[in-house]
């Protein structure tokens, strides 16, 4: 077993918390006027590269890709929902900037807490639940100026939030039977099968929303920096966990909001107006509320809290 060693945690954390939304940003700018790359041509070499990436060194370390039916099978249907979710951000970076929406998406927290309660039979007091309330206000005030500029595509983030609820659901159930390395290079490969026939369909029928488009020379880099993003990023969640407590890394999450609001700054000139700026303020105080809460019902009943995984940006 793998002796606690909080710091290297903490910086393992960290870096996700920064790898995340650069990821989600190398996405939004290959969307931009100056490459116009379509979102399903953007998810679909992202996943590609995660396989090409990740299976290699899987077999190279002595990693086995076998999987008993079941385990495949929730890994497939993991794949799928990390698929629609990567699809959804991406697609929600056309019409938003970066930090309003992984502030929106960051109502997962909150989904994954009422899933666990109303799928799962887990305990949820009072406390938990209105602070899910409050969070919720939190994330309508971040939405409030997005939808008057752009629309309903504002609401995209929440679908985000939904989908990387499930599949962090799904991923606990598989999380201990399976090597982290492995499961991405096949989750990539089983990606794969699903979005290549459809990259076909689209082709033949010449659908816009599965349209491919020729790839610029200056966009090749960028590319490859999203797999590498998408493809270690997770990753670096995952290994912090096995170095730290859940219970101390989970509140971290939430830095991935001021990384994403800096990046945004510094790519796009995007900054936060003075209403959205106030709903974040209020959803990360939620969402860091319930994380301490379920810190000291775990404390108090010698149980593992439920609150780790990390956030919306590990989706990508």
């Amino acid at each position: 077993m793998t002796a606690d060693r909080p710091l290297l945690g903490i910086a393992l954390m960290l870096g996700f918390c920064f790898t995340a939304p650069l990821g989600d940003a190398t996405a939004k700018y290959l969307g931009q006027a100056a490459f116009a790359q379509p979102v399903f041509q953007v998810v679909l070499l992202r996943f590609l590269m995660q396989a090409l990436f990740l299976i290699p060194i899987a077999v190279a370390t002595g990693r086995t890709l076998r999987m008993s039916p079941r385990i495949s099978g929730f890994v497939f249907l993991r794949t799928v929902l990390h698929v629609l979710g990567v699809g959804l951000m991406f697609l929600s970076l056309r019409f938003l900037p970066l930090a309003e929406t992984i502030a929106i998406a960051f109502v997962m927290p909150f989904i994954l807490l009422l899933l666990g309660w109303s799928l799962m039979g887990e305990e949820v007091g009072w406390r938990r639940l209105a602070a899910c309330a409050v969070g919720f206000l939190g994330t309508l005030l971040v939405i409030q100026p997005s939808f008057a500029d752009v629309g309903w595509p504002a609401l995209l983030p929440l679908g985000v939030a939904l989908n990387f609820a499930l599949f962090m659901l799904v991923t606990r159930r598989i999380a201990k039977e399976t090597d982290p390395i492995a499961m991405q290079g096949v989750s990539g490969a089983m990606a794969m099968a699903v979005l290549l026939p459809l990259a076909a369909l689209g082709w033949a029928t010449g659908s816009e929303t599965l349209s491919l488009a020729p790839i610029p020379q200056e966009a090749i880099g960028f590319y490859i920096l999203l797999g590498l993003l998408g493809s270690f990023g997770h990753l670096l969640m995952t290994w912090s966990l096995r170095f730290a407590p859940s219970a101390t890394l989970a509140p971290m999450q939430y830095l991935e909001i001021p990384f994403a609001t800096l990046i945004g700054w510094l790519a796009f000139s995007d900054l936060p107006n003075g209403l959205a700026a106030v709903g974040i303020v209020i959803t990360m105080g939620a969402g860091l509320y319930v994380i301490l809460r379920e810190r000291a019902i775990a404390r108090q009943t010698v149980t593992v809290p439920q609150a780790a995984g990390g956030g919306p940006g590990a989706a990508v």
